[in-house]
């Protein structure tokens, strides 16, 4: 089985960048199948656009844009990828540098898929870091690093025996429809808990207001849209729920620090 060395993946690489503590790689997927191999250091993928699906010895994951895996140290997996085009950004992790943060590998074992649209947002920060890359992007990018794991570290503090059901339920009930309009009482209603309870104990689990991941959300959803041509800003906003275009650039801003012209133009060039 083979094991790929730092910067390499399969397919066309537009871009590596080789930092102190990792190695960044944007790459377009070409092949349609890439049997079982390893890759010689932990890293993650971010789904800028197209489809893949990926599988493990656990699970097979169908990967879509906006979708976020983490494979950690001598996992093996292979690829397939359907007709069109696919593209991937990838960080990987230096050894010596993940060691040197005192984090627990054990809440980093495997590979898997990350759901939290808190996470994905610093991921597609990262991803416009790459492409600014002066003489600040080092730090900038270990700063979001250090954000994105701290980030997993602390959604792991609470034991999965000790999470509530509603918490899994609001997960997948918001995911299938971002652009519903929701009520407290609906939503509520739906995972049967009282209002106050849900109100109460959401950030709990969350670390953010129900409305703040309502906007996360959505917001997520219009970067795997941006790559889409036939799409304009204005539909992009209905598609995600929001009012008009003016309410979703000012709400994109206010995650992303910046207009979705901007990421727009990165997603579609290769660079």
């Amino acid at each position: 089985m083979e094991t790929l060395k730092t910067g390499r993946f399969y397919g066309q690489t537009n871009q590596t960048l080789h930092l102190d503590f990792a190695t960044i790689t944007d790459t377009e997927y070409t092949h349609d199948k890439v049997d079982w191999h390893y890759h010689e250091n932990a890293y993650f993928t971010l789904i800028l656009d197209g489809n893949v699906m990926e599988g493990n010895k656990k699970e097979v994951y169908h990967c879509n844009a906006g979708s976020l895996l983490f494979h950690n140290w001598q996992d093996p997996h292979y690829n397939i990828k359907p007709r069109g085009y696919t593209r991937g950004f990838h960080i990987e992790l230096k050894e010596d540098w993940f060691d040197g943060l005192s984090l627990s590998h054990n809440k980093l074992q495997g590979s898997f898929a990350i759901a939290d649209p808190q996470v994905k947002l610093l991921f597609y920060k990262l991803f416009r870091e790459s492409k600014t890359n002066d003489a600040l992007t080092p730090l900038a990018t270990e700063a979001l690093l250090l954000q994105i794991l701290g980030k997993m570290q602390g959604d792991n503090k609470l034991s999965v025996n000790r999470t509530p059901v509603w918490v899994r339920k609001i997960r997948e009930l918001m995911a299938d429809d971002v652009a519903q309009k929701f009520t407290l009482s609906q939503l509520a209603g739906s995972l049967n808990i009282h209002p106050v309870h849900l109100s109460r104990d959401f950030s709990k689990y969350f670390n953010c207001t129900l409305s703040e991941y309502i906007r996360l959300l959505r917001v997520q959803k219009a970067f795997t849209l941006l790559p889409n041509k036939n799409l304009n800003l204005t539909a992009i906003a209905m598609e995600c729920g929001f009012a008009d275009q003016s309410h979703f650039l000012r709400c994109f801003k206010s995650y992303s620090q910046q207009n979705p012209l901007v990421y727009r133009n990165l997603l579609l060039r290769a660079c």
